[in-house]
């Protein structure tokens, strides 16, 4: 749905809400309610168109940015977010990813590196709160060595809600590195400890696939693959589960890039 739908569908029930708070306490009391008006619905009433105008005033501000993204125009939102950045020195976190996942989207790998660089002098915690964001351009653009290093500086350092899967990508970076010793240890710790569906069977898939065959610990390795197997089965039943958990992480730029492994992952849980 376009932006002005929505914000004009949010005025209309704003409006709305105004309004019943004005007349349905009339309805109800009679003309004895007025005395009661200056103490309790004019502040209410004030309330409500405050937050009416500041939505408002909020998307006739972002209007730009809005439209760009809405068009998919990714060249014209990097200019847009280029300027708001670069010149205008808005390092927000908010615009910081959005470049970054514009430049990924066009394959503009460079850019986002250059970006990282002047946000890290800029607003470091811009960086920090966009540790996937940076870390899957250096993985798309083949520096696994780099992105193994650039992950590992940032592990437990991220959002919360990141830091796992933070460490999933180190693991992964190593395994594509073909550093495979190195990354065995951290999808074991990921099974054993994760708690998250989705990072318990990666993890698992991987050690059954990739790493079981150069593994020092044979034996372990195959036992704790085969345990996140019968985890992510038992918490999930199905493909359809687990399909579910993957659409829970919508458009990350970093949920994107490995979605073949999520397909590949899914159908050996379940044995398709």
């Amino acid at each position: 749905m376009k932006f002005k739908y929505l914000v004009i569908i949010f005025s209309v029930f704003m409006f709305f809400i105004i309004l019943s708070a004005i007349l349905l306490p009339l309805l109800l009391a009679g003309p004895e309610f007025f005395k009661y008006i200056q103490h309790f619905i004019l502040p209410l009433v004030a309330f409500l168109v405050l937050i009416l105008i500041i939505m408002s005033l909020f998307f006739l501000f972002n209007y730009r940015l809005f439209s760009l993204l809405e068009r998919e125009d990714w060249p014209a939102l990097s200019f847009y977010l280029e300027k708001q950045i670069f010149e205008k020195g808005r390092y927000s976190s908010r615009n910081v990813r959005l470049l970054a996942s514009s430049y990924l989207v066009i394959s503009d790998y460079s850019s986002v590196i250059k970006l990282e660089k002047k946000a890290l002098s800029a607003s470091p915690s811009a960086v920090r709160e966009n540790v996937l964001v940076f870390g899957s351009a250096r993985i798309l653009n083949g520096n696994h060595n780099e992105s193994a290093a650039f992950f590992k500086s940032y592990t437990g350092k991220g959002k919360k809600n990141e830091n796992l899967w933070i460490q999933w990508f180190y693991g992964f970076s190593l395994l594509l590195s073909g550093d495979f010793s190195s990354a065995e240890p951290e999808f074991v710790t990921l099974v054993l400890s994760s708690g998250d569906a989705l990072i318990i069977g990666l993890s698992s898939y991987f050690l059954d696939n990739a790493i079981l065959k150069h593994s020092m610990k044979t034996k372990e390795c195959a036992n704790t693959a085969e345990s996140g197997k019968q985890q992510v089965r038992k918490s999930l039943k199905n493909l359809k589960g687990w399909q579910k958990e993957i659409d829970k992480m919508g458009t990350d730029i970093h949920a994107a890039i490995i979605k073949k492994y999520f397909d590949e992952a899914g159908r050996w849980i379940f044995s398709l």
